[in-house]
């Protein structure tokens, strides 16, 4: 039985086998997120409009386009929620999360823009201290947050 499954599989070759592969395996969302630092070493937290009224606090996210570096999401999205441009650091997390998604967070600079939030999806922003940070974070960004504070 198992010689006879490497036959058909090596007779699908390229396309047919991507497919197969796609059928079998689980479909991810990939949440992309930003800790984003200013030169005095404060978080950009948005108050976001279509997150829970009970935790709308968060930092800059957003989900990849398809084929979109997880890089170029977090400038992206900064930019579209806060007309600020950053410079995206290290890769501080990658792992699966609620139900079919995936979270990507990366540090981030801020070298430019202006703060103009986008109001349809953010209502509020904020640069805040780690001991600043908002009743309403969401959990998982206050663990991002406490996990990059610099050292003295």
């Amino acid at each position: 039985m198992n010689r006879l499954i490497g036959r058909v599989w090596h007779a699908l070759r390229g396309p047919l086998q991507r497919r197969v592969v796609w059928l079998a395996h689980a479909k991810f969302t990939a949440g992309v997120t930003g800790v984003v630092r200013d030169d005095a070493g404060r978080y950009l937290l948005l108050r976001h409009r279509l997150w829970s009224g009970s935790r709308p606090w968060g930092l800059p996210t957003g989900c990849a386009r398809n084929g979109e570096d997880f890089r170029d999401t977090v400038v992206r999205e900064v930019r579209e929620e806060t007309g600020l441009e950053v410079e995206v650091g290290a890769l501080i997390r990658l792992r699966s999360g609620f139900e079919l998604r995936m979270e990507v967070a990366y540090e981030a600079t801020v070298v430019g823009g202006e703060l103009e939030i986008d109001p349809l999806e953010v209502l509020e922003a904020r640069w805040c201290t780690a001991d600043e940070l908002p009743e309403g974070l969401q959990e998982s960004h206050r663990e991002l947050i406490q996990g990059t504070m610099p050292t003295a």
